[in-house]
């Protein structure tokens, strides 16, 4: 049984076009029903911003990497994308506003979006892109949202990745990061991507030893 903790936030590193930041979000998932008076920060990087330097080749083999690690099969229609630019600028807009404004419904849009992107193989990309899971969420983000800039918000929002980041020493996402109290503990998602549920153990041990 877990015990509930008063004074804990989690903070999730990503980017919902990022293949990592997908197989690390089942983590997220389990750890929020494990711990529900856990508070929980979404913080989008907006690391896609429509340009690469990457091959089509050297992306084929980060997703076999992320696969074997992660005991995952990513769609066919997600890899007839590899050939395109990922741009998540829009996407980092709306999760942003979805974790100020409606934050009880900024995990199921996360979730939401990575399905339509790695499953359905939906780039993601315009104000249509999104049109679908807006409405089954029955969410009414501004038209500001969808336009090809980063908000004010999202622009925000980067500047607390970066303080994170510097404090943890790496920019790399995804990061789970878990705070208790004055304490701020980087959980290595690492060991628990075949299986997410482990995962709420390692999170019950810190508060064991931080409480």
């Amino acid at each position: 049984m877990t015990t509930p903790i008063q004074s804990a936030q989690l903070f999730f590193l990503y980017d919902n076009h990022c293949p990592w930041s997908y197989v690390v979000t089942p983590l997220v998932n389990e750890i929020t029903a494990a711990f529900p008076d856990l508070e929980l920060h979404l913080l989008h990087a907006a690391y896609f911003d429509g340009k690469s330097d990457s091959s089509i080749t050297s992306k084929k083999a980060e997703i076999a990497q992320v696969e074997e690690l992660a005991n995952k099969r990513f769609s066919n229609n997600y890899k007839e994308l590899l050939s395109q630019n990922a741009n998540s600028t829009i996407s980092a807009n709306l999760m942003t506003w979805a974790q100020h404004k409606t934050p009880d419904l900024a995990l199921p849009l996360l979730n939401a979006l990575q399905n339509a992107h790695f499953e359905l193989g939906n780039k993601l990309a315009e104000q249509s892109d999104f049109d679908e899971v807006i409405a089954t969420l029955k969410m009414s983000p501004p038209a500001k949202i969808f336009k090809d800039k980063l908000s004010k918000d999202t622009l925000m929002q980067l500047e607390e990745i970066f303080s994170l980041q510097e404090i943890i020493n790496t920019e790399a996402i995804p990061a789970l990061l878990l705070a208790i109290d004055d304490k701020l503990i980087l959980l290595n998602h690492n060991f628990y991507l075949t299986e997410p549920k482990a995962i709420i153990d390692a999170v019950q041990l810190e508060f064991n030893q931080h409480t």
